[in-house]
């Protein structure tokens, strides 16, 4: 056991007399953690302990609130690593302990593909073996500190690794509040008559239900839940007296024969249990199996007709079982990779909410959880490290309709803020009162709030158990840190603090390069902002979270530690039509990021993609379409876009592969005419 020294002991003592809380850092020592009957073990893995104490939280920086935002709550929209993400939630009191309910789809882990809606390769995941079990795990045991009491949590995997993550999850949650597995529809793939395989088709994805303690009780479904998506067939082959009734204006074939009595088919009519399809009388018979999935077995009348009739049986017996194969996890009917099903995330926001319960979403995606949590009154949190997805979120929520499916009257979405953690507006930053800058400064370098004197000096806090000062450069019209400053801190403070002492400053206001300085037995850290981790103050070095530069990446998780500031790409582009077509050909791309190995790259390889709304209004970007970096290269970096789509204005954003963003606005004047065009440039 690791000994407390007498200065960690006297903070302690003066922590507990002030009421106040004691840091992560000491939790381990204090209270050496349990040994478990069983666990599994695998490289790479961490302590519980180690996790929450060595997570590195981030400040969330807003950037912008759609709708009017009053005093108290507005939903949360933030773009960044959500591992970091969540250890600054754990800050909040709003958050910390009352999030009722998560449901998160994370990547599987799998490198398989699924086939969107054109039939492209539209998810690809990168991450396998033991690094994405502890990948998953890490951000397990945040969130089930974020739960409530009486919390849930349901984790949506495929069969490669539910498994692992299923043990991972007893380890976290305690066995004893695993509640059900439950099956959900998947793809589906056809194969010709007879051909041979190597495996079955994997019909479910599957969900793993978990609820914080005993403590849960889940509600059933509402009962407009009770009709499923998927249609059963209500007759079977061969003759039964008495079992060939007419029900609908149909009777079965002369070759089959109803499943349920006459008194029982009638009774279920009655009860809404069975009903008619509502098949279009223009689609075939082919069209519609094509559209459900399956091949279903219609009742056939003896006469012949352009529209069948088929039946269900609908209890609420079938639909609170944990086989929910009356609807599909996902919606290919959208341009999202994996867009779940809105059907599927009301399920299980009914099941375990009440009206202004928070709902959390850590691999928001497309942001189904947040629209359907939304549309059932709930408050929401959305995180994810996309840019894709953020806009796609941001747009769905501009665009909600009332009724599930996006369907109904036009719904106006309560306040929600979007804000960046890890990415932040450095010129923002700097406009903050001295206070503001204070508070932003030791929260980004995940520091304890903690006003103390040492030898006469007032410090700002501490970083672990280790001394903090935030550098006032502000003082006296501005100052700056040099050799000197060092020199005379050391001189006051001597060995009192300890072998390290950290200082946070801005870049510009320090005259010396070096990271650190040593003096005496102390080594005396420089936290520049902006800035890069110090891989020597952390267990790995910074990682930026890289955007995507083709479809196939757009789930790619990266575990990013640290942050940046967000400097725009350098960008110049030619803009010119022809016949019907409007090009931008992309002429430079150059990342002006401080990320390691941004120097290297060639031009334009660290583009990401374009985003482009079509008809900019001046205030709210609405995407539109997205051009990814791949696709771009193969059409010699040119766009083409048809020039009917083109509204008043044009506007766009060229993303990088770090998430920053370079926007510029145009009108269709802007493009001239191929045979006179001259180089119009975005920026030099």
């Amino acid at each position: 056991m690791t000994k407390l020294s007498k200065r960690d002991r006297k903070r302690i003592s003066e922590l507990l007399r002030a009421g106040e809380g004691i840091p992560l850092d000491y939790k381990n020592i204090l209270f050496p953690p349990e040994k478990r009957e069983y666990e599994l073990v695998y490289a790479g893995k961490e302590r519980e302990e180690d996790i929450l104490a060595d997570t590195m939280a981030v400040p969330l920086q807003a950037v912008k609130t759609f709708g009017k935002n009053g005093k108290g709550w507005t939903n949360k929209l933030i773009f960044g690593d959500n591992l970091q993400i969540m250890k600054k939630l754990l800050d909040d009191p709003e958050v910390n302990g009352r999030v009722k309910l998560i449901y998160i789809d994370p990547p599987f882990a799998t490198k398989q593909e699924f086939r969107g809606s054109q039939d492209q390769k539209a998810y690809q995941d990168k991450i396998a073996g033991a690094a994405f079990i502890e990948f998953l795990r890490k951000r397990l045991i945040s969130l089930r500190e974020l739960l409530s009491k009486d919390g849930a949590i349901f984790v949506h995997l495929d069969y490669r690794k539910k498994h692992y993550i299923k043990a991972i999850m007893d380890e976290v949650f305690g066995e004893n509040n695993f509640r059900n597995e439950i099956a959900v529809n998947r793809v589906k793939k056809n194969v010709r008559e007879r051909e041979l395989v190597k495996k079955l088709n994997e019909e479910f994805d599957t969900i793993l239900f978990y609820s914080k303690n005993a403590s849960l009780l889940i509600l059933p479904p509402d009962k407009e839940d009770y009709k499923p998506d998927r249609w059963h067939a209500f007759d079977a082959a061969g003759f039964r007296n008495g079992m060939d009734y007419e029900i609908f204006g149909f009777k079965p074939a002369t070759t089959r024969h109803w499943h349920w009595t006459k008194e029982k088919a009638y009774e279920a009519k009655k009860n809404y249990e069975v009903w008619k399809s509502t098949l279009s009388s223009k689609m075939t018979l082919g069209e519609y199996w094509v559209k459900m999935g399956q091949k279903l077995r219609f009742v056939r009348p003896s006469q012949n007709t352009r529209k069948p009739e088929y039946f269900i049986p609908a209890t609420e017996q079938t639909l609170c079982n944990n086989l929910w194969n009356d609807l599909s996890a996902y919606s290919f009917q959208h341009s999202y990779p994996t867009e779940k099903n809105e059907k599927l995330l009301k399920r299980i926001i009914n099941m375990a909410t009440s009206k202004g319960d928070i709902v959390l979403d850590a691999f928001a995606g497309s942001g189904t959880t947040c629209v359907v949590a939304e549309k059932l009154g709930c408050r929401w949190i959305g995180i994810d490290c996309g840019k894709l997805a953020i806009y796609t979120i941001q747009k769905r929520m501009l665009n909600l309709k009332s009724e599930i499916g996006n369907k109904g009257k036009k719904l106006n979405p309560k306040p929600f803020t979007l804000y960046n953690a890890g990415l932040y507006d450095f010129p923002k930053l700097k406009k903050l009162p001295w206070q503001d800058w204070r508070i932003f400064a030791l929260h980004l370098f995940n520091c304890h709030d903690d006003k103390h004197t040492v030898s006469g000096i007032e410090l700002d806090g501490y970083k672990g158990r280790t001394d903090v000062l935030v550098f006032n450069h502000q003082q006296d019209g501005g100052v700056i840190l040099d050799y000197g400053f060092i020199d005379d801190l050391h001189s006051m403070l001597g060995s009192k603090t300890g072998k390290q002492f950290f200082i946070i400053v801005p870049a510009a206001s320090v005259t010396f390069l070096e990271d650190y300085i040593d003096r005496g037995n102390t080594r005396y850290y420089v936290l520049r902002i902006p800035y890069s981790i110090i891989n020597e103050l952390h267990n790995r070095a910074f990682e930026a979270i890289k955007q995507p530069i083709d479809e196939t990446q757009v789930n790619d998780t990266v575990d990013a530690v640290g942050f940046d500031f967000i400097r725009q790409p350098k960008v110049e582009c030619e803009y010119f039509t022809k016949d019907d077509t409007a090009t931008i050909k992309i002429k430079t791309f150059k990342s002006e990021a401080m990320t390691k190995g941004v120097s290297i790259l060639s031009n334009r390889e660290s583009l990401s993609m374009v985003m482009v709304d079509f008809n900019y209004a001046g205030e709210i970007f609405n995407l539109k379409k997205v051009y990814y970096a791949s696709e771009i290269e193969k059409n010699k970096w040119g766009i083409h876009l048809p020039v009917e789509s083109i509204k008043s204005q044009l506007m766009i954003i060229y993303l990088d592969i770090y998430g920053n963003e370079y926007r510029e606005i145009k009108t269709l004047k802007d493009f001239k005419p191929f045979e006179n065009r001259k180089k119009v440039k975005g920026r030099k």
